[in-house]
């Protein structure tokens, strides 16, 4: 590791953080750790609320304006002494006293930004701007989920986190990449001028039950389809690639970044890389082999690699991606059945 502080590595802080409550301190208070997880009924988010409330010590809020999650991911909370549920736009300030932000809400699909980039830009820079108003006024930490977008179409393979990117600043998912980029810019500035504790996970591909069906992503998109009997639409050529990172991977590394003392920026997704002809053919092979691929235009600014190196999350936080692609599949695919209500063929 060099001196070079433009990659978020070494930094000095002007002033301490405030101090959270005196209560903390008190040796007859037995205080559990409140934890708000902004977009928390969303796919990643929910994974994470389900592993947080394992931890009995932990009481979790979430805040989500159910824009693209859903309360179903968190009925099996709901009711539960130690969880709480707040329908909020993070756009707007919120007041709660906390001692941890997992900052995960952010329309993260490609659909949904094409719908509504403005939204969607609006969500990572004034969300991210109110959050870490939040960390500074209570002395929480906050972890930022960025995500492997900020690398754009990356000229260098794999991309390690001193990677400044390859971005286009007015295309069409630029609102996505962008925010992002402006997001982490935000959160090293409240990190070098207020002290905030912060951490910043930059995640790659995932993948897993409660994914959007329809949401535009590959994996969910093959996996509706092949249930559906339809064809598998490959994306010219065919030949770009992608890693895949089951959730409760991805879930464990957020939770060894918060926990740990790296600031980050960390990739946090599984080196594993599949060409999407090779996605579609262990699709079609594992759900329905009667489907056929078909080939089909591509969007604007898609990436043709994209792989993360992990070593700073293997050196760092002791972090690997465990779950293989085909043992994740069949995982998704029992959650996809039932949701869209297509039984299994004795």
């Amino acid at each position: 590791m060099g001196t070079n502080s433009s990659n978020g590595e070494h930094q000095t802080t002007t002033k301490p953080p405030p101090m959270p409550s005196p209560l903390r301190n008190s040796k007859f208070f037995q205080s559990n750790m409140r934890i708000l997880v902004t977009g928390g009924a969303g796919f990643i988010g929910s994974h994470l609320v389900d592993k947080l409330m394992e931890n009995e010590k932990n009481e979790v809020i979430v805040a989500d304006n159910y824009f693209t999650g859903s309360k179903d991911n968190l009925k099996k909370w709901i009711g539960h002494p130690r969880f709480e549920l707040i329908r909020h736009d993070v756009t707007e300030p919120l007041l709660i006293e906390v001692d941890q932000i997992y900052h995960l809400a952010c329309p993260a699909s490609p659909i949904f930004y094409k719908y509504n980039p403005v939204k969607t830009i609006k969500t990572n820079v004034i969300g991210t701007l109110n959050m870490l108003g939040l960390a500074k006024r209570v002395g929480a930490r906050i972890l930022l989920t960025s995500t492997s977008e900020v690398y754009g179409d990356p000229l260098v393979h794999p991309q390690p986190e001193t990677y400044w990117g390859n971005v286009n600043p007015i295309g069409v998912r630029s609102c996505y990449d962008e925010g992002k980029r402006v997001a982490e810019t935000l959160m090293f500035d409240y990190h070098r001028q207020h002290g905030i504790e912060i951490r910043i996970a930059r995640i790659f591909n995932t993948y897993g039950p409660r994914m959007n069906i329809d949401d535009g992503r590959v994996v969910s998109n093959f996996i509706a389809q092949a249930l559906r009997g339809e064809p598998l639409t490959v994306q010219k050529p065919g030949t770009q690639t992608r890693s895949f990172c089951y959730v409760s991977d991805m879930v464990d590394g957020l939770i060894r970044l918060m926990e740990g003392e790296n600031t980050g920026p960390i990739n946090i997704g599984n080196p594993g890389e599949f060409t999407m002809i090779e996605l579609a053919e262990n699709v079609k092979e594992l759900i329905n082999p009667a489907v056929e691929i078909k080939m089909v235009e591509n969007t604007p600014d898609d990436p043709r690699q994209r792989k993360p190196d992990i070593t700073k999350a293997k050196e760092l936080l002791g972090w690997e991606p465990k779950v293989k692609l085909r043992d994740g599949l069949p995982l998704m695919e029992e959650d996809f059945r039932l949701r869209l209500g297509v039984a299994k063929k004795k």
